[in-house]
């Protein structure tokens, strides 16, 4: 075992604080990767040349949406993780389930919330439901890469035991010093994803719609599994089944229906621009 770790910052994760009124860095995440999402997706709508043509998604569609993404990932998230993250507790206090503020969502029950979303929204305005999932898959690493800065901030989601030098003593993990797996997850889900997502667009992606979606539901199901191996798994759920983790078994289905839904985009002919 080392003989040291690095210190963690201790950041406060309330921002400001006035009052009744807390501003936390957790919900600071949710609304910069909203609106910085917003603003990406309506760029690349925006752009014709990265559609082949106008593109299928207006701005004013975009804008009109927001509001209905914001809702499918709070409440997909908060859904999912008291199913499939903490069940028991909530069913001896059901109430604390509508207690967002207190933590506990889950990426993967926002994703399906957000998926709701995409599809409702879209049959209701006459849309082309795989080009708005599109849009905001090649925005969702934004959000993804501010929400694990967010977990590293609060010193929670952190790593297994490691020896690396930059392994972290978090105050909540005892003093061994960890993985700062918030981090390895900013990088691979965030930054990594992102970049992907964008030379895909750039190439001309978009024509296809549902290709962008795919690759975002496989890269996330493939970084998210790297990940898990450096992670602690929740405490109240443990490893299960041959050492798996909730986060890999529900991350398994996503790579390949991302897999099933990049072939499917890539033998479907391009779309006759509007």
């Amino acid at each position: 075992m080392p003989l040291a770790a690095l210190p963690f910052p201790n950041i406060d994760p309330v921002l400001i604080e006035i009052g009744p009124f807390a501003l936390r860095w957790y919900a600071l995440a949710y609304i910069a990767g909203l609106v910085l999402g917003w603003l990406y997706a309506a760029r690349l709508a925006g752009d014709k040349a990265y559609w082949g043509g106008r593109a299928p998604i207006l701005r004013t569609d975009l804008d009109d949406f927001l509001l209905w993404a914001a809702l499918g990932i709070i409440l997909g998230g908060r859904v999912f993780y008291v199913l499939f993250y903490n069940f028991a507790h909530y069913l001896d206090a059901p109430l604390e389930a509508l207690a967002i503020w207190r933590g506990g969502m889950s990426f993967h029950g926002g994703l399906v919330g957000l998926a709701v979303a995409i599809w409702w929204f879209a049959r209701r305005r006459g849309l082309a439901v795989l080009s708005l999932g599109d849009l905001a898959s090649a925005a969702a690493p934004i959000g993804l890469f501010f929400g694990r800065l967010a977990n590293f901030i609060n010193g929670e989601l952190y790593g297994r035991f490691s020896e690396a030098p930059w392994a972290v003593a978090f105050p909540e993990g005892g003093p061994e010093p960890r993985h700062p797996s918030q981090l390895y997850e900013a990088a691979l889900e965030g930054l990594v994803l992102f970049l992907l997502l964008n030379l895909m667009v750039r190439r001309g992606a978009l024509a296809r719609p549902g290709l962008v979606f795919g690759v975002f539901l496989a890269g996330y199901g493939l970084a998210r599994i790297f990940a898990e191996f450096f992670r602690m798994p929740d405490p109240q759920l443990g490893f299960l089944l041959g050492g798996l983790t909730m986060g890999m078994a529900l991350s398994a289905p996503m790579i390949l229906i991302g897999v099933g839904l990049v072939l499917w985009a890539r033998r479907a002919a391009a779309p006759e621009a509007k």
